[in-house]
């Protein structure tokens, strides 16, 4: 990978905690990087981590990965929307919680896992996943 593409992708790491991938701001990151805006959004719809869409201040991410499928992260999923109300892709109408599902993160030795943010959470059962949004609430 090339310094400008490694420097890209923090940017845009940085820039998402920031507030979000808005139109204006990846604008401003082509500019400043002296790239096409489109390599510029195909990185940033590229990694699943990062979104050109809002997101809640807390993002919820399920793993669905083989190990937690098997350990039945679907019932983690349920308990989410259930909790919160929403299905992945969608945010709380308070804008406190989004919902999305994604491959590894590594935590395949004690699944099932989601991520809250940039913490980890595995070896989840239904109660515990409903005990660390409460805690976020």
């Amino acid at each position: 990978m090339s310094a400008v593409k490694e420097k890209l992708i923090s940017i845009l790491t940085e820039k998402q905690k920031d507030g979000g991938l808005s139109d204006e701001v990846l604008e401003d990151i082509a500019k400043s990087l002296d790239m096409p805006l489109s390599e510029v959004y195909g990185v940033a719809t590229f990694y699943s981590f990062l979104s050109v869409k809002p997101r809640g201040k807390y993002v919820i991410r399920v793993c669905k990965s083989l190990p937690c499928f098997y350990k039945n992260s679907a019932m983690i999923l349920v308990a989410v929307e259930k909790e919160l109300g929403i299905k992945p892709g969608e945010i709380t109408t308070d804008g406190k919680f989004s919902l999305e599902t994604t491959n590894c993160i590594g935590s395949c030795d004690n699944p099932p896992a989601m991520m809250i943010n940039d913490e980890i959470h595995n070896g989840l059962t239904p109660e515990k996943v409903i005990n660390i949004i409460r805690e976020c609430k």
